[in-house]
C-alpha cells in the first residue's frame, strides 16, 4: 500500500482499517449469538457477510471523506479553477464553478469583469472566492 497523496490503495487501506473495529464487534456479537442464544452458524455467517457487503457498497459514497486533505478537494482545490461570471463583478458578485454558484470578489488590482466572462479563482476567503479575469480574456 503506497502512501502517495492521491493513491487509491492508500484511501482503500484507510477505509478498511477504520472498518475493522466494527467487524470485530459484529463478529463478537454473532459468535455470542451462536454460543449463548441459539443463533445458527449459517445465519451468523450470512449476517456477517451482509455487514461486509454493506461496507463495500458504501465505499464509493464515502471515499471522498477518506482522501487526504489538501488534495483536490476543499478550498485549496478551488484555487486555479475556472468559472463564469453570472453578473458584473465590480467589485463583487456571483460566479458559477461547475454546477455551483459562489459569491466572488475581484482580486486586488483586477479590473472589472463582465457577465459571461471567464474568471480564475486566485484565493478562497471563507465562503467567498477571490477571482480575477482569465488571462487572455478581453478587458
Amino acid at each position: 500500500m503506497t502512501r502517495e497523496p492521491h493513491g487509491r490503495a492508500w484511501v482503500v487501506g484507510k477505509y478498511v482499517l477504520l472498518q475493522i473495529p466494527g467487524w470485530v464487534v459484529v463478529g463478537g456479537l454473532l459468535v455470542a449469538g451462536v454460543r449463548w442464544w441459539g443463533l445458527s452458524q449459517r445465519l451468523a455467517l450470512v449476517l456477517f457477510g451482509a455487514w461486509l457487503l454493506k461496507d463495500v457498497v458504501l465505499f464509493p459514497l464515502l471515499r471522498v471523506a477518506y482522501e487526504p486533505e489538501g488534495g483536490s478537494g476543499g478550498a485549496d482545490g478551488m484555487v486555479g479553477a475556472r468559472g463564469v461570471a453570472r453578473e458584473d463583478l465590480d467589485p463583487a458578485g456571483y460566479v458559477r464553478l461547475g454546477a455551483e454558484l459562489w459569491r466572488a470578489e475581484l482580486a486586488e488590482g483586477a479590473g472589472p469583469v463582465r457577465r459571461g466572462d471567464t474568471v480564475r479563482v486566485r484565493a478562497v476567503r471563507g465562503l467567498t472566492l477571490v477571482v480575477g479575469p482569465e488571462p487572455g480574456e478581453a478587458p
